[in-house]
């Protein structure tokens, strides 16, 4: 699994027309799921998120993670995190996770997420959302399971 997590003042998504999740500071998460993911590649990612310290605590500049802050998380699958673009011009999503094991370990992480005691806003599974944030700094993390960067 891999996770584009951005340090926000802000975050929203709306999906057909209605805004299904709101943070304010906090912390914007997309996640895109690979083949051959399991339960323990989303508990590893909910783990390393809930615990990423990028928030600034006196001149220390990445020192309190999202429960320090009060923030909460907004998550958003995204398969396009699993493009292969090295060849040509098109981008392949031939690694990305079928939607069913898709959006189960999707909702695995969200829930694991949540058991940390942030609290976890979502957007809608294989929907076409907009996604609108202010980020903070800006701080943008690449997270993977795999551990291949």
């Amino acid at each position: 699994m891999r996770a584009v997590v951005q340090r926000v003042d802000s975050a929203s998504v709306t999906a057909d027309g209605r805004v299904t999740g709101a943070v304010d500071a906090g912390l914007l998460v997309y996640v895109g799921v690979e083949q051959g993911d399991t339960a323990e590649d989303a508990a590893y990612l909910a783990d390393k998120v809930r615990h990423l310290r990028m928030f600034p605590e006196g001149d220390k500049h990445l020192n309190r993670d999202v429960a320090d802050i009060g923030g909460a998380v907004l998550v958003v699958s995204a398969f396009t995190l699993q493009a292969d673009a090295r060849k040509g011009r098109r981008p392949s999503f031939d690694q990305a996770a079928p939607p069913e094991q898709a959006n189960e370990l999707y909702e695995y992480f969200c829930a694991k997420l949540a058991e940390y005691g942030v609290r976890v806003e979502r957007g809608v599974f294989r929907a076409a959302m907009t996604v609108a944030s202010v980020n903070a700094g800006p701080v943008c993390i690449l997270l993977d399971s795999h551990r291949v960067f």
